[in-house]
């Protein structure tokens, strides 16, 4: 096989929160780079998770990997439950001594925003910014936990920790009490990760997208479909900025792939960062960057279309 085109061929791959949306994209692609490909999440073809979608599952997404030229192996988990995690790690090593690159994107927790966003704390429902918590930050550290000690068996092992926002982009409030802090938290995941895989030639680093056009945003927040998802720009002009799941996948899949990729220890990439550092671009050929547009012209005040920052 051609490593130039399979730069990942004989990793092994865990992508934690694989069901849909970035995660499922970012699954895929590495297996498109030749990785083996763990893929873990709560909806299966047999039971549906607390996020009530029942059109992606993670049986769905080992056979995507499998078809773009990887090895899917879907595992039901969920990231909450310890004894669940440490199954799933405990196969990786039966099945292969090691774990190349762990990517933690759990989340699941869109459906208690509805309740929350632009309220003040004390007006929140506290039980369900607690859950908010746990589905954003301790699966992500149970996780971790679990993972890490099959990583540094090898040098050059990699983590990258996904969120909402850059760590530039995130100082700035998020209108919700627990959405701020359960986006802040992989950020410092990633730093704190970085220092303590140092010694083992292993590093950490937080990825966001930009406006996701995930499948839920799409069929939920503005009823069209990726074929037809410029229709929905006559009801939000900025929609117009917004990306496929696969731009910050490629991204993620050149990341996995570069030998020098520790430079990049700690930090906060959007799927912009990683188009300018490696080239990629969406699946339109476009580059846009969703970071800078929000910043100068939706919180900055800039007269500019959304085509300058494409």
């Amino acid at each position: 096989m051609n490593t130039s085109q399979h730069p990942l061929q004989g990793k092994i791959a865990l992508v934690a929160g694989a069901t849909r949306g970035a995660g499922r994209a970012m699954a895929v692609e590495l297996g498109r780079a030749g990785a083996t490909v763990y893929a873990t999440g709560r909806t299966t073809r047999a039971k549906a998770s607390e996020v009530g979608r029942t059109t992606e599952t993670i049986e769905e997404t080992a056979e995507l990997i499998d078809a773009a030229g990887g090895t899917g192996i879907a595992v039901p988990t969920d990231h909450l439950d310890r004894t669940q995690v440490k199954a799933l790690t405990d196969r990786i090593d039966r099945d292969h001594g090691r774990l190349d690159i762990l990517v933690n994107d759990i989340w699941g927790a869109d459906h208690l925003l509805v309740n929350q966003w632009e309220k003040k704390l004390w007006e929140q429902d506290l039980g369900e910014g607690m859950r908010m918590l746990r589905l954003g930050v301790e699966t992500h550290i149970n996780t971790s936990y679990f993972a890490l000690p099959l990583l540094i068996r090898n040098r050059g092992g990699l983590v990258v920790e996904v969120t909402d926002g850059t760590e530039e982009f995130n100082r700035d409030y998020r209108e919700a009490f627990f959405y701020d802090l359960a986006k802040a938290a992989p950020l410092r995941m990633a730093r704190a990760l970085t220092h303590e895989l140092k010694e083992y030639g292993g590093t950490a680093v937080c990825v966001t997208p930009g406006w996701l056009r995930s499948e839920s945003m799409l069929d939920t927040a503005f009823k069209v479909t990726e074929e037809t998802w410029q229709d929905a720009i006559a009801k939000d002009p900025h929609f117009a900025i917004s990306e496929t799941p696969q731009y910050l996948a490629r991204g993620v899949a050149a990341l996995a792939a570069d030998p020098g990729v520790a430079r990049f220890g700690g930090r906060s990439l959007s799927s912009a960062d990683l188009s300018r550092a490696y080239g990629v671009t969406d699946t339109d050929g476009s580059a846009p960057d969703a970071i800078a547009y929000m910043t100068e012209v939706v919180k900055g005040g800039k007269q500019a279309p959304a085509s300058d920052y494409r």
